[in-house]
C-alpha cells in the first residue's frame, strides 16, 4: 500500500508539472494582450480607424484581447449599453478559458499533502506491525521511519510549487482581465462620443 501511495504521488507530481508549464505558456502577456494590438487599440480614435484595428485583430485572432475587440467592433451598430452587456458576457467566457486547468492545480495543492500523510500512516503501521517486543532492530526501525516520512515530504514538495503557481496564475489572470476591461472601455468611449447637450 505504501508503494502504491508513492506511485500516486509520482503521478500527481507529473500532472502538476504538466499543468504548471501549460498554464505558464498560455498566460504569457504576448498570448493574452499582444503589444501591437494594444497600440492599435489605443490609436483607434474614430469609426474610420476601425478597419485597421480589425486587421490587427485578425493577425492576433488566437488571443483573448483580439476576440473581445472583434466582438466589440461587430456590435458597434448596437446601442452602447447593449454592446457593453454583450462584451461583458464574452469577457466572462474569455476569463473562464484563461482559468482552464487552474482547478487541477488547486486540487493537487489539497490532495498531495493528504496522500503523503496517508503514505506515512501506512508506512508506520507496517513498521509497528512487524516489530516484536523482545527483538527490535533499531537500524531497520529508523530506516522504516525515514521511508514513511518520505511520503509526507513528497506530498509537500508537490503541493508547495502547485500552490505558488496557482496563486501567481490567478493573480495574472485577474491583472489581464482588468487591463483588457480598461482598454476596451476606453475604446468604446471613443466610439460612442457623448453628444452635446446630453
Amino acid at each position: 500500500m505504501h508503494t502504491f501511495i508513492l506511485f500516486l504521488l509520482g503521478v500527481t507530481s507529473v500532472i502538476s508539472i504538466a499543468f504548471i508549464i501549460d498554464r505558464g505558456l498560455a498566460l504569457r502577456r504576448s498570448s493574452i494582450i499582444p503589444p501591437p494590438l494594444t497600440d492599435s487599440l489605443e490609436h483607434c480614435q474614430t469609426r474610420s480607424d476601425v478597419n485597421t484595428l480589425l486587421r490587427f485583430c485578425q493577425q492576433h485572432e488566437r488571443t483573448p484581447l483580439a476576440r473581445l475587440t472583434t466582438a466589440a467592433i461587430e456590435h458597434l451598430e448596437w446601442a452602447k449599453p447593449d454592446n457593453v452587456e454583450a462584451l461583458q458576457t464574452r469577457a466572462r467566457h474569455e476569463v473562464s478559458r484563461m482559468e482552464r486547468g487552474m482547478v487541477v492545480l488547486e486540487i493537487i495543492t489539497g490532495i498531495a499533502p493528504l496522500l503523503g500523510l496517508v503514505g506515512t500512516v501506512f508506512g508506520l503501521i507496517e513498521i509497528f506491525g512487524v516489530m516484536t517486543s523482545d527483538q527490535v532492530d533499531t537500524a531497520k526501525f529508523a530506516a522504516g521511519i525515514s521511508l514513511a516520512l518520505y511520503a509526507t515530504l513528497s506530498g509537500l514538495s508537490i503541493a508547495i510549487p502547485s500552490l505558488v503557481a496557482w496563486s501567481i496564475y490567478n493573480k495574472r489572470i485577474e491583472t489581464f482581465a482588468i487591463e483588457m476591461e480598461t482598454l476596451l472601455d476606453k475604446f468604446l468611449r471613443r466610439q460612442y462620443p457623448v453628444k452635446p447637450g446630453k
